[in-house]
């Protein structure tokens, strides 16, 4: 138990993603999570009224499973795996989180400042949520593909248009959290 509960070194996580990421092109699938959003809407009806979601749905399910996956590890890792100690930052991260307004830095893994039903339920926190999932969601369908997707799937086969978008990914989050992020908050 105590081996799961410590961060896997890469030696072990890097061939298991390795692994299962050959078994997908093997077998001529790809991986990303927000193409099954497209898949619900499918399955929900919207391919009757939207020429995109007009598409073999049942394809897609062995996806779904892997969006249950991810919810239910979630679940597991957090409820019964979590390990409550400090996350190991360095104290120049520290103080500049602190400097953002995170007054418990490094305590947990989601900072109460932005994860905690208090700051939910603020006009800031709604706003938050409203146009980071529109900004998200949009961001998705013109990237044609999430992070994961890109980052795991398209680099892995080799993909220029995945490489630029993991690109423009880590440069839009170095543009959000040093220079938009401060104004904010």
């Amino acid at each position: 138990m105590e081996y799961i509960l410590q961060p896997w070194p890469w030696y072990v996580s890097g061939p298991l993603i390795a692994i299962v990421m050959f078994l997908l092109l093997y077998f001529g699938r790809t991986f990303g999570m927000s193409s099954n959003l497209r898949t619900l809407c499918a399955i929900g009806g919207a391919g009757k009224k939207v020429e995109f979601f007009k598409f073999d749905w049942k394809s897609q399910r062995w996806n779904l499973v892997v969006v249950l996956g991810a919810i239910l590890g979630g679940f597991i890792a957090h409820f019964l795996l979590s390990n409550p100690t400090n996350i190991d930052l360095s104290q120049n991260t520290i103080q500049d989180l602190k400097t953002l307004g995170f007054e418990n830095a490094g305590k947990s893994l989601l900072p109460p400042e932005l994860f905690s039903w208090d700051a939910v339920f603020t006009i800031k926190g709604f706003l938050i949520l409203i146009i980071g999932g529109f900004l998200v969601g949009f961001g998705t369908r013109y990237a044609g593909g999430c992070t994961s997707g890109h980052a795991i799937t398209g680099l892995s086969s080799l993909q220029l248009p995945s490489l630029i978008a993991v690109v423009g990914f880590f440069l839009g989050g170095l543009i959000m959290i040093h220079l938009i992020y401060p104004i904010l908050f």
